[in-house]
């Protein structure tokens, strides 16, 4: 039988997060519980398919009463707070690897174009966007941030970094900096690589212009594998939302999705 899109492990996490939404006056419509709607916003996010086509039999409303629910809790800050409790857990169970972390991106066509999306040197200049993730060494994804396709990925280095949370889950200071990150050659950059070391980060970034084999992929492979992962979402693979508060929405739900896979690995 099928999993369940929200196995009640995930809904206690996220159902605390949730603002209670306010009273109403008696009659009408009652509003469709938070769990459903959010049934339905992950079968969007896992199927790609457009809001108006959510089957009515799924019994998660309408496929507006969906969306604004996803906007709405990207509003009051839901998923960020999502990840940041599943990060705490992973850290707190010793899952989380600080001693190295790796850096990538991958493109994502843009249909229709929208905000933070660009276009795409290598697809005929059709619009599309960039999803920039960090891992620690297992590929638990530390921070995913998107950009439009044109902006090169070394200028998205420092700030894919410097955007992992503070992780708690241990006594003492929380953790932010991995002691090493790993890169491929279109991270080649001298003033990235001192700015990695003042922030207290050695870096390992693949030279331009230089034989290839210089061993560092057995360590960068696995931010391709969270990638992959993260492509598995078809509504990331492909993206149709214009507002990149909704396209932003869906990547930390999908992020959340992953670290939540790790805790039962």
């Amino acid at each position: 039988m099928a999993k369940p899109l929200v196995p009640d492990e995930l809904w206690e996490r996220i159902e605390p997060l949730i603002p209670k939404q306010p009273s109403k006056p008696k009659g009408g419509r009652p509003p469709i519980e938070d769990r459903k709607a959010l049934t339905g916003i992950l079968f969007i996010l896992k199927t790609g398919i457009a809001w108006e086509d959510l089957p009515q039999e799924m019994q998660c409303g309408s496929g507006m009463t969906c969306w604004r629910r996803l906007r709405d809790w990207q509003e009051a800050g839901v998923w960020e707070a999502l990840v940041q409790l599943l990060l705490d857990e992973l850290r707190e169970a010793n899952q989380i690897d600080w001693s190295r972390a790796a850096v990538d991106s991958a493109k994502a066509r843009a249909m229709g174009g929208g905000e933070k999306t660009g276009p795409d040197p290598t697809n005929r200049t059709k619009p599309g966007s960039k999803h920039h993730v960090v891992t620690d060494a297992n590929g638990i994804p530390l921070n995913v941030t998107l950009t439009g396709a044109n902006r090169h990925d070394v200028t998205q280095l420092l700030p894919v970094i410097d955007g992992i949370p503070p992780v708690t889950g241990k006594p003492g200071h929380p953790r932010q900096r991995p002691d090493q990150v790993y890169a491929d050659r279109a991270y080649d950059s001298q003033p990235h690589r001192k700015q990695l070391r003042e922030r207290g980060i050695e870096p390992h970034l693949a030279k331009r212009n230089t034989d290839h084999g210089s061993g560092l992929g057995i360590y960068r492979w696995v931010s391709e594998r969270t990638l992959s992962w993260l492509h598995q979402f078809r509504r990331l693979k492909t993206r149709y939302d214009r507002r990149e508060d909704i396209h932003e929405a869906f990547i930390k739900i999908a992020q959340a999705l992953i670290c939540f896979r790790s805790l039962n690995w």
